[in-house]
């Protein structure tokens, strides 16, 4: 067993099928391996009938080669195919409104996290649906307005006059 830079634990294929001796109902999803291929040469070889296992991401270098590789937001295609800007915007009223967002959402996507934002209008409105209470906003993300028109605070970061690159530094 190895673990990756980020903390993700990977068996090797060895491992897995030691596992899927004591135990051979065991959930194979739950499980990373080094190679995938591998452990169904392994199985085949063997002539076992375990299930095969999907292919897991690359170990990771980092933190920064993690989320390039891993960049699988886990929610509904409707949140995916939202237009997020276009959303963010037609929440503004207000001219300084529509200027402010304008000004984070172009700093949201040069860093590529346009897909972030729907993640959080996702886990926002599911927060909602189930009646989960969460905080009024911590730390440096209350300067974003934008995240508090999705939801994720509440904290009006224009009436406070809050520069969002306290949140969304370089």
């Amino acid at each position: 067993m190895i673990k990756d830079k980020v903390g993700f634990v990977y068996f090797s294929e060895e491992e897995l099928l030691e596992e899927l001796y004591k135990n051979p109902n065991i959930d194979l999803s739950k499980f990373r391996v080094t190679s995938p291929y591998t452990f169904h040469t392994y199985r085949d070889a063997l002539n076992e009938h375990f299930e095969d296992i999907n292919d897991t991401p690359q170990l990771a270098d980092g933190i920064d080669s993690h989320d390039k590789l891993n960049r699988q937001w886990q929610m509904p295609d409707e949140y995916k195919q939202l237009d997020i800007a276009k959303w963010v915007l037609d929440q503004c009223e207000t001219d300084a409104e529509l200027q402010r967002c304008g000004e984070e959402l172009i700093i949201f996507q040069e860093r590529d996290m346009l897909g972030l934002l729907q993640y959080l209008k996702y886990f926002v409105d599911t927060m909602r649906e189930n009646n989960i209470v969460w905080g009024v906003g911590r730390g440096s993300s209350v300067a974003s307005y934008v995240l508090f028109l999705i939801g994720v605070h509440k904290i009006n970061s224009l009436y406070y006059d809050l520069d969002v690159k306290e949140f969304l530094r370089d």
